[in-house]
């Protein structure tokens, strides 16, 4: 369990980073004369004279830092905040997508994290949530409980043959009908365990050879051997297809970014730098709702966490509105066509990356 927490706080930091690499800082200068920082008349990364927090020619900042409390104010502040852009990002990200989609992409950005390294960070942060709650281990049965499940199917079938024993030797009418009665409920009770047994830890895996075993695909290209790999081993691929997902989810946004054009197919006012934009913002809080409604659920709090997941439409709905000056009833049936065009895009890249797993 610690290494798993330490991997997803690795993880954490690792969006963080990748996120500020995206969306470097500014105008995060210490105040002049602060402990750790330098005054300096000159910049010193290319020497041209400063006037200002930052340099106007490289943008080095003037004040560079030079104690270890320094550096790791910096890995923290890098990690967690993106120069307090985060804290006015996040509330209109959750209550008016539609206004955040709409400032950025009329170059009102200043203020706000950019839609790329909001993704980034929200990607490497929810896989990290999801390795912590589940991993790899999310396919696997559950010892105990399968142990439970395998125990009473055995002692079901001892009380089954001892009343049949019974049976056999047992005259009295009253007493055969509730031996009948007995037989008859234990039969149903192994019925529901047997499905029990043969569905749990294997479902994902059977399921995976039944479908190429009942469609076999020709031989001789790279898809056809992609998939007999996974075919010859489901197990490892679904390892691979939980622990590399991340890597390849910058692929929801091309998936995604034609389905949203086609909501618009014959518009000259929003193009396709307008539908990418609200695309990656979209799906950044749509991966982020997922993450936090999982952590809901694996702590007990599914009534919440379902719940949650009813906001997603809403979401969308004023994103839609908010980005696009759209009326009700066209904010409406956009919203619906979308949340349709949105499970495609997630079937999409589920095949993409499990023909990635085979490779």
């Amino acid at each position: 369990m610690a290494g798993d927490i330490g991997e997803s706080m690795g993880d954490i930091a690792t969006g963080g980073l990748a996120a500020r690499a995206v969306e470097p800082g500014a105008g995060e200068a210490a105040p002049p004369g602060a402990d750790g920082h330098t005054q300096e008349e000159a910049c010193l990364n290319c020497g041209t004279r400063l006037a200002g927090p930052h340099c106007h020619a490289c943008g080095q900042r003037a004040h560079v830092h030079r104690t270890l409390s320094a550096f790791f104010h910096d890995l923290l502040h890098g990690v967690l905040h993106f120069e307090g852009k985060t804290w006015r990002t996040l509330p209109l990200l959750l209550w008016q997508p539609g206004k955040l989609t709409r400032e950025y992409i009329d170059g009102r950005r200043a203020s706000y994290v950019s839609p790329i390294a909001l993704f980034l960070f929200v990607v490497f942060l929810s896989f990290a949530v999801f390795s912590l709650i589940g991993g790899s281990k999310a396919f696997e049965p559950e010892a105990d409980a399968l142990e439970q499940v395998k125990s009473a199917y055995a002692t079901n079938e001892a009380q089954l043959a001892a009343l049949r024993r019974d049976r056999e030797t047992e005259d009295d009418p009253q007493d055969l009908a509730e031996i009948d009665r007995r037989i008859a409920s234990l039969e149903e009770d192994q019925q529901g365990l047997q499905m029990v047994l043969g569905n749990v830890g294997t479902t994902f895996e059977r399921d995976f050879r039944k479908g190429f075993e009942e469609n076999p695909l020709p031989e001789g290209n790279a898809i056809t051997e992609s998939i007999d790999k996974v075919r010859a081993n489901p197990q490892l691929a679904i390892y691979k297809v939980q622990t590399n997902a991340y890597k390849f989810s910058w692929m929801l946004i091309p998936l995604s970014v034609p389905f949203v054009w086609l909501l618009f197919p014959f518009s000259r006012r929003f193009r396709g730098y307008d539908h990418t934009v609200f695309a990656t913002y979209s799906i950044a809080f749509m991966i982020a709702l997922a993450a936090v409604s999982s952590l809901l659920f694996f702590y007990g709090l599914g009534g919440l966490g379902g719940l949650l997941l009813l906001y997603a439409p809403w979401h969308m709905y004023r994103q839609l509105r908010g980005t696009y000056a759209l009326g009700r009833f066209g904010a409406l049936w956009r919203m619906l066509a979308l949340s349709l065009f949105a499970w495609i895009a997630i079937g999409l890249f589920l095949g993409l990356v499990g023909l990635m797993a085979g490779t």
